[in-house]
């Protein structure tokens, strides 16, 4: 699986693109970033902007792999995941267009998003995210892909 985490940069700062679970989904009602699973023979970062697609249908302008790897444990099929983060930058003024799997979508400033998102991973995504595009911290170091 992936994460992708959606951002626009604003005047007043940077905002996150959440999306909400439909009822009918796994993890119904939940607020989550872009998410989704690696097909075989597919590398992440194109899972990753392919999800974004499919869910959004944003095409991220910059795209970013995120020195972070989220992690949860599924109890139903015993199993780690390890999911690898990826940042993508769309204009603020993009048209979204939701797939079935969400009902709803928001924009939200970092601490916002931080309170709606379910996971502490996925809160630490929003702060390595948030703290490199405001360059407060200087020793990340996104690798940045083209997205295709």
């Amino acid at each position: 699986m992936i994460e992708a985490h959606i951002f626009c940069k604003r005047k007043n700062g940077i905002e996150f693109l959440l999306l909400k679970r439909n009822e009918k989904e796994i993890y119904p009602g939940f607020w989550q970033m872009v998410t989704g699973k690696i097909r075989k023979g597919e590398k992440a970062y194109n899972t990753a902007l392919r999800e974004i697609k499919e869910e959004t249908g944003l095409k991220p302008k910059r795209f970013w792999v995120v020195p972070n790897v989220n992690t949860f444990y599924s109890h139903e099929k015993n199993y780690i995941s390890l999911l690898p983060v990826f940042a993508a930058e769309v204009e603020p003024d993009s048209k979204i267009i939701i797939c079935k799997e969400h009902c709803e979508f928001g924009w939200f400033k970092p601490n916002e998003a931080k309170k709606l998102l379910a996971w502490p991973g996925q809160r630490k995504s929003v702060d390595i995210i948030t703290e490199y595009c405001l360059k407060e911290i200087s020793f990340w170091n996104f690798v940045e892909l083209k997205p295709v």
